[in-house]
């Protein structure tokens, strides 16, 4: 996903709820309306082609000059929904549940599919997903039917993200190449099975004011975890995560 100058964005944190801890599960979401897409319909929509869905917002990225991408799912799947049209005060009402009917168009972007150019309105209905635990899914070509979902990864070992100045290793980094700085982006690397994984905490999602971000910055190589986040993708599976517990 492309990213606004970080200067741009800043005051878009002001507005970003708290997607950055568990998340209680609701029991199922409701029919679709007339003319709007199952998810089925969806994922087999050609790119570029003009979608219909229902969804549910489970959590709120960022909002900037009247555009807001969201993290949302049904009880199917999960839609990434990429600078939709929104006001300010539109983007207040999007709590962690709330149901939407979005029109955009679906797209891909370095291998993340998403609805861009999107409009979207309100509709009643309340659904919170419960976290997917697709750790065995890990390196499978399962995984990625599952793109956008609130997931769960357990007993991870997380394993050296790079080195410091001095040249030692360390358990994560400011940006990906770690260049960057305290509230930038958070990349580590956890294994499983002798693979290993890059996991991202998106700063936009949560800032380094989170429980997740601080989580994070305290890990040691060697630590055993358990994750929640959302599975985004770019250029291979590159989950948000939200949640991160040391066993």
């Amino acid at each position: 996903m492309k990213k606004f100058i970080s200067l741009l964005l800043v005051t878009a944190l002001v507005f970003a709820f708290a997607g950055c801890g568990s998340k209680d599960g609701g029991d199922g979401a409701d029919a679709k309306s007339e003319g709007v897409m199952t998810y089925e319909e969806y994922v087999a929509a050609e790119l570029d082609s003009e979608v219909v869905i229902e969804t549910y917002v489970q959590a709120k990225q960022s909002w900037w000059d009247n555009q807001a991408t969201v993290y949302s799912q049904d009880k199917d799947g999960g839609y990434f929904l990429y600078n939709m049209a929104c006001s300010e005060e539109d983007y207040a009402k999007l709590t962690q549940g709330t149901k939407i009917k979005v029109t955009g168009y679906k797209a891909e972007w370095s291998g993340e599919v998403e609805i861009i150019d999107a409009t979207f309105e309100i509709e009643d209905g309340n659904y919170v997903a419960k976290a997917e635990d697709v750790t065995s899914l890990l390196g499978t070509d399962e995984l990625i039917n599952h793109q956008n979902k609130f997931v769960a990864f357990k007993g991870m070992t997380v394993e050296a993200a790079g080195q410091d100045a001095e040249g030692n290793d360390v358990a994560f980094l400011y940006s990906w190449d770690g260049s960057g700085q305290d509230g930038d982006d958070l990349y580590f690397n956890v294994s499983l099975n002798g693979e290993t994984y890059t996991f991202t905490v998106e700063s936009y999602l949560c800032d380094n004011t989170t429980d997740v971000y601080n989580a994070v910055k305290s890990l040691n190589i060697g630590d055993t975890v358990d994750m929640e986040g959302f599975l985004y993708w770019y250029e291979g599976v590159n989950p948000h995560i939200t949640s991160v517990s040391v066993k």
